[in-house]
Order: C-alpha cells, then structure tokens, then sequence
C-alpha cells in the first residue's frame, strides 16, 4: 500500500505542475483591473481558434485526472 501511496502522490505533483502551466497558457479574457483603465482595448474577431480549443479540452482532461488522483487518495487514507 504504501508504493500505491507514493505512486499517487507522485501523479498529483505532476498533474498538478502540468494544471498550473495548462492554465497559465489560457488567453486572458477581459474583464479584470486592465479593462477598467483602458488596457482592454484588443479584441478577438473570431472565436476560439481550434489550438484554444484543443488547450480547453486538455486542461479539462487534465483537471479531471487531478480530481481522480485526488480521491483516490483520500479513499485510500480513509481505508488504510
């Protein structure tokens, strides 16, 4: 049990260092601080280009996997 343990935890480090980069590699939106001084000012004219997509479907993939290790360790603490 104890190398299933540390089998997880080594998978949640890295999901989580991967989640962290997916998520910084997403285009701001709008909406922030900037936008309320005139720092908004450049605006798409198309919609999600298929690499925006693509980097969603990724980072929702990669957040599933997280919660899944996640739980997975909290059930096994609870029964161990």
């Amino acid at each position: 049990m104890e190398y299933v343990r540390w089998f997880l935890d080594g998978l949640l480090v890295i999901t989580s260092c991967f989640l962290v980069l997916l998520i910084l590699m997403h285009k701001g939106k709008g909406g922030g601080m900037s936008d309320m001084f005139g720092g908004g000012m450049s605006s798409s004219l198309g919609g999600s280009s298929i690499a925006e997509r693509n980097l969603n479907r990724i980072t929702v993939g990669m957040a599933l996997v997280w919660a899944g290790v996640v739980v997975a360790i909290g059930v096994l603490v609870r029964f161990s």
